[in-house]
């Protein structure tokens, strides 16, 4: 009881003043098991951000400075934004696509995903996080896959990528088709 209490007792801040940090809000009871770090990453979004909304929107509600990177002649077909604390964009980044957020991807141990998974647990770990997880091979991988979760309530889907090693090093959050593009924005 005392941890409950102490959980609902933590501040959270501002989106953008610790984008980096996996612990800055707790997530609602439905997305935690009571092992879980509370965490902004959601199903259906990031934080306050959710899936479908405008650049400009997404800018406000994330109350902190992005970095972008525009590429090609169609770069604001689909592009990157990423908190200014981040040294390595391909570690933590928001991409959207037609002007509205689609999808977020982390490959740091830093970020907890909706549900518990993380960067470096095992696929055997995932599994037993995830009762619903379906299997693709990986696209460029021998011997790695992808994993793949549904939200429940159909608003969102993440997708953990395994290594030949067993391991997670990289999952993403998203909506269809953009979830599953397997090299950014294609």
């Amino acid at each position: 009881m005392l941890a409950i209490l102490a959980l609902g007792a933590c501040g959270a801040s501002p989106p953008g003043s610790a984008p980096d940090t996996a612990a800055s809000t707790a997530a609602p009871a439905s997305m935690m098991t009571t092992a879980q770090a509370p965490t902004m990453a959601r199903y259906d979004g990031y934080g306050d951000m959710r899936f479908g909304m405008d650049e400009a929107s997404f800018r406000a509600a994330w109350k902190g400075q992005l970095q972008g990177q525009l590429q090609g002649q169609d770069s604001r077909v689909c592009f990157y934004l990423w908190p200014k604390s981040v040294k390595v964009p391909a570690d933590f980044a928001f991409m959207f696509e037609h002007g509205e957020f689609v999808r977020y991807d982390v490959a740091t141990t830093k970020q907890t995903a909706p549900g518990g998974g993380k960067v470096g647990m095992s696929a055997a770990r995932i599994h037993a996080l995830y009762p619903d997880v379906t299997e693709q091979p990986h696209k460029y991988e021998t011997g790695g896959k992808y994993l793949r979760v549904e939200n429940p309530d159909g608003t969102g889907v993440l997708v953990f990528e395994v290594g030949a090693n067993g391991k997670v090093s990289r999952w993403r959050a998203g909506v269809q088709p953009q979830v599953d593009y397997v090299e950014g924005c294609s």
